[in-house]
């Protein structure tokens, strides 16, 4: 979407969508998802056998090639996620119910449990499949790879990111 602060990375058709919460600073400066050096996202999803190689975050549009893409609940850059109002949240997961109807992804991935829970109305949420799909998607709350997520280490992500594989068991996440 040109009229973002960071242009979605999509398609018709992926396998997975993966949603961040919303973009930093800097990836919004750089024009790159990711962009933190601190995040994981680039290692984990090639450990979970993802992508074929580790992928810089200046290759985000490389992610296309492999059936992957990346948007954001809320399009608003931010130092941290935690500045983000409830309400922002609420009408972002609205957007995104609109983008993966649209799109039509096999799966949507959230990366990060509170956004999903404040923003869809799920408070007691999991990590994992969820019961209800988004915008026709089968949808999955996984861990966000931010560096300042302490809960999940690099092998843990990769563990839970590759469930999200097409050729992966059905099941109920971690």
């Amino acid at each position: 979407m040109p009229d973002k602060p960071l242009p979605d990375v999509i398609a018709p058709g992926l396998d997975v969508l993966f949603c961040g919460i919303n973009p930093s600073l800097m990836s919004a400066e750089l024009g790159h998802h990711f962009a933190r050096p601190g995040n994981r996202f680039w290692p984990a999803i090639h450990l979970a056998g993802l992508t074929p190689r580790r992928l810089q975050p200046v290759e985000d549009r490389e992610l296309l090639r492999y059936g992957l893409g990346v948007t954001n609940v809320v399009d608003r850059p931010t130092r941290t996620a935690a500045e983000l109002s409830g309400d922002e949240l609420r009408a972002g997961a609205e957007a995104l119910e609109r983008l993966v109807a649209r799109y039509r992804p096999r799966a949507l991935a959230v990366l990060g449990i509170t956004a999903w829970r404040e923003g869809f109305g799920r408070p007691k949420a999991r990590i994992g499949l969820q019961p209800e799909q988004v915008g026709g998607a089968d949808t999955w709350v996984v861990p966000n790879p931010s560096g300042l997520n302490a809960h999940f280490q690099l092998p843990d992500l990769a563990r839970v990111y590759r469930r999200l594989r097409p050729d992966a068991a059905a099941g109920s996440g971690c």
